[in-house]
């Protein structure tokens, strides 16, 4: 598989409908993102994680979600097989729902998912036996 684009296009940003920010930005604030300071106020919230990609938030009233399931799961690598296990009891600890508790995957990672506060997965996951010099 080609990792090289035809220039066309870049993909920058994947965009969260939530019907609760505040409950939202909390969450992801765990994951470790950050936010500008009162950002539960405004309508849209945008957060720029390391290689430049977006995460963006709009406030939606109840009758416009559509419920979590069935669309893209974001994924955040951790820093170790331990910090997945860490983050998942920590987020499930906060009131979470976990959805798959960590287990070694046959794929060799630690993996876990957690939904959100819409019900949208977000996968942990770390590498079972990391490369050599291999970055976390």
């Amino acid at each position: 598989m080609s990792t090289q684009t035809s220039g066309r296009v870049r993909f920058d940003a994947l965009g969260i409908a939530t019907t609760d920010l505040t409950a939202s930005l909390a969450f992801y604030r765990r994951l470790g993102l950050e936010f500008p300071e009162a950002a539960e106020q405004a309508p849209h919230v945008e957060a720029v994680l390391p290689g430049g990609i977006r995460l963006m938030w709009d406030a939606v009233p109840k009758e416009q979600a559509t419920p979590g399931g069935g669309g893209p799961q974001l994924a955040f690598r951790c820093a170790s097989p331990a910090g997945v296990d860490a983050l998942y009891a920590e987020l499930t600890g906060a009131g979470h729902q976990g959805t798959t508790p960590p287990w070694d995957a046959v794929w060799g990672q630690r993996y876990a998912v957690v939904a959100d506060p819409d019900g949208n997965g977000v996968d942990l996951f770390a590498p079972l036996d990391p490369a050599p010099g291999a970055g976390g």
